[in-house]
């Protein structure tokens, strides 16, 4: 695992469409149980070189019932970006993910964590490329049917605060998917 994670931190793969040096930020290790399947790194992030290190690592830490020790800790999480550097600012927000990384890297990683046993999928990229046609028409009704989806996946809506206004419209997901993602956490945080 320690050659793989020097290999992709050396990654260069799309250096000449970003905006910064190539940074690829992820967090893994052979005994992770859950794996966090995020879009890519904003800038906040760009600049600390830890994963979640932003506003939406804040929520998504409330969303899971964890503490930060616990969340930074590799033997319970692995933190695996769609894309692993800062993508650049878009129109609205930052642009999607590279392309590039998941092809690339992301089976190599999962090959080299046995002890996985679920993989939460954190906005529409990622669960376009792992539910493979699986998903529904929308991010909302793919959320709302993540009971689907487990016990292999979880689907979530991205943390960020860009999506207070999804969150205050869907409030079913405090009350449903919210203590289904923390009782799952907790039994993956049990196991051995």
């Amino acid at each position: 695992m320690d050659k793989l994670l020097a290999e992709i931190r050396a990654c260069r793969i799309c250096e000449k469409f970003l905006p910064n040096q190539p940074n690829p930020i992820l967090m893994a290790s052979a005994s992770s149980k859950i794996a966090i399947v995020g879009q890519a790194p904003g800038q906040v992030v760009d600049r600390t070189g830890i994963p979640w290190d932003d506003k939406s690592g804040e929520r998504l830490r409330t969303w899971l019932g964890v503490c930060k020790n616990e969340f930074y800790d590799p033997a319970l999480f692995a933190l695996i970006p769609m894309g692993f550097c800062y993508p650049g600012k878009g129109k609205s927000g930052d642009l999607p993910p590279r392309k590039e990384c998941a092809p690339a890297w992301h089976s190599k990683l999962f090959n080299l964590m046995p002890k996985l046993q679920t993989i939460i999928l954190i906005g529409a990229y990622a669960q376009h490329y792992y539910l493979q046609g699986k998903e529904k028409k929308t991010l909302t009704e793919t959320v709302k049917s993540f009971q689907e989806y487990l016990p292999k996946y979880f689907v979530l809506p991205h943390p960020s605060p860009r999506n207070n206004i999804w969150l205050r419209k869907n409030e079913w997901f405090d009350l449903t998917v919210l203590p289904q993602l923390k009782n799952t956490i907790a039994k993956n945080k049990k196991a051995e």
